[in-house]
This record gives structure tokens, C-alpha cells and sequence, in this order.
């Protein structure tokens, strides 16, 4: 029966997403269970890919193996492991699936299989339940019968991804990498995916690139992302911020020195371009730059050309340039704080990055990667968010974007503890610890023009007016596609359907 319900999607032209979305699912269904998830290995770490049963930060989470020993003894067999009932191990997902939201339970039974793809681990999948016994014998035995067929689901999602690359670069030697080999980037909302759909394209082009957003969006991470997906991904990606660079050795810094220059250039020292030639060089900040080397850094980028401090002939460098300012510099240049020329050098490609705040339900992944750090980091068993935790965050506008939800996040994780006392608990997370407004007015707005505080109401009835706004959302930003709506809402499509009728929502209605 599984394997009649597995075999259509694999001669189906699926996205990769909804292919393994749709493994899970059947997986849940078959096995009558709470929760199976499908984790692709990234260096020490396990990272979900496809998950069903799940609350949505756990999505964001990235596994420590050697933190998780049960994850570690899956991946050390071939064949299924399971877990009794009782077992000391704690299960990376207690408190984590979402048939018990308001009241979060541990795992009671555990079973799980290491995928191997190629002759090597790929990863593994897990199957979790609240009732004891639900993985008998029999069971086991049937996810063992089809293991070969999950593995070749996994082999098919690969090469239709592989061929989309090769079609994507037409024609062009695409270089081998583990397959989705991990960004690092977390997000699965529409202005995420568009945003790197929009790097793909530039990463293999040597075009300077300007990364321009507000304070805290992450503007470094893609920087390095869009190295790691360059033609000079095996070459050095070369850091440099601008702001902390003091004018006096800025110079010298940046393009080195011969020796005597100064007072103390005892010997000839090459700049960050010398450490970045056949690289990238990032210029954080670079709204920060003085002024007069400003015009060094034309010549470079306009000749490929360097000068170091005191020497008479320039050098040749192949430098590909990467820029980041939270300023806008149209108007720095409007302002004269930062020339023009240089300006339209460095913005031959110019990429926003969306604030926080427009990123959807992208905060509660980013809430459950830092949830899972700090419970790592304070030696918890469990670390989760409450109902009114996830409202709160979803409601709150973000000023300072990732960097500030990390800080939240940690603080709260912090107090948490210390309110609890044992580090065994399942720790939760509420909106009290979290300490933001759960509706807060848009920054710079006059306190006095804002909306009037609203009124307490029934929970359930708030959560459902919560759902009512985020799925009418995402069917207006995907045109009304429903499939692409359940997408970003992290839902398979056909529980969107069901819950869209419970909350009165018709095709069209995105009002």
C-alpha cells in the first residue's frame, strides 16, 4: 500500500520540496505516528529538509550529532534503530511535536534509519510517537523493506536538481557539490526564495555586488553565500569593515606598504587585496570609507590595480568585490559623503535584503535554529516556544532583525532557566520571558497616532484571526497558488485546504 502510494511521485515532475513533503507525509500516515522528519547530513550537523508532525521553529533547528546520541546511534547502523520507551537517550524532538502543543510531552517511542546515497551517509529519517509501542517489531521490518525505496526517491530528487542546475547554466560545467549543500541561509518565505533565486544568478558573474539593508539583517551571511556559490568558491573570501579601520593604517590596510613608508614599516606587508587576489573581497560597511581612499579603490575596481603605500609601480590583482552598507548611499553621495564614481562601480548589482519584518513566518524558523543553540549551549533537555511566544513574534516589528531575535531569544532562554532551576525540564518559552510588544507601532511613527491597544480575547479565537491573516497573506504574495501558499506556510496542501474551510477562507478571498 505505501509503496502504491510512493511510486507516482517518483515519475512525476515534482519540486524537490514537495517530493520529499510528500514522503513524510505518507510515511506519517503508513506508520500512524506523531511526527517524521527527513534530515540531510551538513558537515557535523543534521538539518531537517522535510518534516511533518513538527512545530514550525523546529524546522530552523540544526542537530549537533555528537549532541544528540540518539541521532548518533541511527547514523552508526545501516539498518533501523529503535529505541525502548524508557530509554535514558533524550529525543532531540521532546516537546517538539505538535499534537500536544499547549501541554509539550517527551517522545515515548522512537525509531529511526541512516539514508546512504552513492555509497555515502546522506542523512537520516526519523519517526517519533506519544504512545508507547507504536514501533513494533513489524514495524521495523517494514521501514527496513522500504528503505531501498525512500533511498531511490532521494537519488531522483537529486538529479532532477542536478539538471535543473545544468539547464540553469546552460550547458555550462557545473562544479560537484553534496547536492544542496547548506546555505546557512534559514528563511522559506517568498522575499527569501526570490532573494536567492536573484543571487544564483549574479554568484557566478565576477559583477561587484552592493548589499544594502537595515542593521542586523544578515547582510554578511550572504555575502559569504554568494562566494560559496562563485566560480572563486575554492579561493579566499577575504573580510574587511570598513567602520573599524582606523584612516591612518586604513591605506595600508587595504593595499599594503613597502618598506620604510612610515615610521615602522620595517618590511614590505601585502593589504587584504593581496590576501584576496584570485578571491572575493567583502567591504562591510563600506558608506564607512574615508573619502580619500575612496579614489584607490576606484582605481582598483575600474583597472584591476593596486598601489601599496610608498611603492612607485602598481600591481595587478584579480579581486571580485563585494560591498555592504546599511546607509543608503545614493544619498551619501548626494551628501558628498561618498563619490559618485565609486557609487555606480559598486552598485552594478545592487541586492536589498529584506528586513525581518517582511519575511513572514521566517521568525519562527530563525527562533527554533536559536532555540536550539542556546539549549545546546546551557545544556538543556528541551527548549521550546509557547502558543503565545510564537503570536508575539509573528506580531513584533524587529527593529534590529536577526541579530535582535538572537538576543531575545538568548535572554529568554537564560531567564527560562533560571526560573525552572533543572536543566531536565522542558523548558517554554512565553511571551513574558520574551519581553517584546506583541503588536508594536512601525518604527518612527508618532506614539500618539498609533492604533489603540486591543482588547483581550479568547486564546483559540486570537490564534484563529492569527491564521486567518498569515494564510490570506501567503495566498496573495503566490497569486492565489495554493500548493506555493502551503509552501511558505510550511503546511502540506492538502491540511491548507482543510484549515482555510474550518476558518470560513474560499479560493480568491485574500482580503
Amino acid at each position: 500500500m505505501i509503496v502504491q502510494m510512493l511510486l507516482p511521485d517518483l515519475i512525476a515532475d515534482l519540486p524537490a520540496a514537495v517530493r520529499l513533503q510528500r514522503l513524510v507525509h505518507v510515511l506519517r500516515e503508513a506508520f500512524a505516528c506523531g511526527a517524521v522528519v527527513l534530515l540531510q547530513r551538513e558537515g557535523e550537523c543534521l538539518r531537517p529538509i522535510a518534516a511533518t508532525g513538527l512545530v514550525q521553529e523546529a524546522l530552523g533547528r540544526r542537530f549537533e550529532i555528537a549532541r544528540h546520541p540518539r541521532l548518533a546511534a541511527l547514523l552508526s547502523r545501516r539498518e533501523p534503530t529503535w529505541f525502548e520507551p524508557d530509554s535514558p537517550l533524550p529525543d532531540p524532538y521532546d516537546g517538539l511535536l505538535d499534537s500536544a502543543p499547549d501541554d509539550p510531552l517527551p517522545v515515548h517511542d522512537c525509531m529511526g534509519v541512516s539514508l546512504y546515497m552513492e555509497g555515502e551517509l546522506w542523512g537520516a529519517l526519523t519517526f517519533d510517537a506519544l504512545q508507547a509501542g507504536t514501533f513494533d517489531e513489524r514495524a521495523r521490518q517494514r521501514l527496513q523493506q522500504l528503505l531501498p525505496l525512500i533511498e531511490t526517491t532521494l537519488r531522483i530528487t537529486r538529479l532532477e536538481q542536478d539538471n535543473r542546475a545544468l539547464r540553469l547554466h546552460r550547458g555550462q560545467e557545473v562544479q560537484a557539490q553534496p547536492s544542496q549543500q547548506s546555505h546557512n541561509i534559514i528563511g522559506a518565505s517568498p522575499a527569501i526564495s526570490r532573494l536567492l533565486d536573484e543571487l544564483r544568478v549574479v554568484a557566478d558573474s565576477d559583477l561587484p555586488v552592493l548589499l544594502s539593508g537595515e542593521t542586523g539583517v544578515g547582510k554578511e551571511l550572504f555575502a559569504h553565500w554568494l562566494h560559496r556559490h562563485s566560480a572563486r568558491a575554492s579561493q579566499p573570501l577575504v573580510q574587511v569593515n570598513c567602520a573599524a579601520l582606523p584612516e591612518t593604517l586604513a591605506e595600508s590596510e587595504l593595499f599594503g606598504h613597502v618598506r620604510g613608508a612610515f615610521s615602522g614599516a620595517t618590511g614590505d606587508r601585502g593589504g587584504r587585496f593581496d590576501a584576496a587576489d584570485g578571491g572575493t573581497l567583502f567591504l562591510d560597511e563600506i558608506g564607512e570609507l574615508p573619502l580619500a581612499l575612496q579614489a584607490k579603490l576606484l582605481r582598483a575596481l575600474q583597472n584591476g590595480e593596486i598601489q601599496r603605500l610608498g611603492a612607485d609601480q602598481p600591481l595587478r590583482v584579480d579581486v571580485r568585490i563585494i560591498a555592504a552598507s546599511n546607509r543608503n548611499l545614493a544619498d551619501s553621495v548626494a551628501k558628498g559623503d561618498f563619490r559618485a564614481d565609486l557609487y555606480h562601480r559598486l552598485s552594478v548589482y545592487p541586492v536589498p535584503i529584506p528586513p525581518l519584518r517582511e519575511r513572514g513566518n521566517d521568525v519562527l524558523l530563525l527562533a527554533g535554529h536559536f532555540l536550539e543553540q542556546n539549549r545546546t549551549r546551557l545544556g538543556l533537555r528541551g527548549l521550546h516556544l509557547t502558543a503565545d511566544a510564537e503570536q508575539a513574534l509573528l506580531g513584533y516589528h524587529w527593529p534590529g532583525n536577526v541579530r535582535e531575535l538572537e538576543h531575545v531569544i538568548s535572554r529568554a532562554a537564560i531567564k527560562a532557566l533560571g526560573r525552572e532551576g533543572s536543566r531536565q525540564a522542558l523548558i517554554g518559552l512565553n511571551a513574558t520571558l520574551l519581553d517584546i510588544p506583541s503588536m508594536a507601532a512601525p518604527i518612527g511613527a508618532d506614539p500618539a497616532e498609533a492604533e489603540p491597544q486591543q482588547q483581550v480575547q479568547p486564546l483559540r479565537q486570537a490564534v484563529e484571526a492569527l491564521q486567518r491573516q498569515q494564510i490570506r497573506l501567503a495566498l496573495e504574495q503566490s497569486d492565489q497558488n495554493w500548493s506555493a501558499a502551503a509552501r511558505a506556510l510550511g503546511l502540506d496542501a492538502s491540511n491548507l485546504h482543510k484549515l482555510a474551510a474550518r476558518l470560513g477562507i474560499k479560493a480568491g478571498d485574500s482580503r
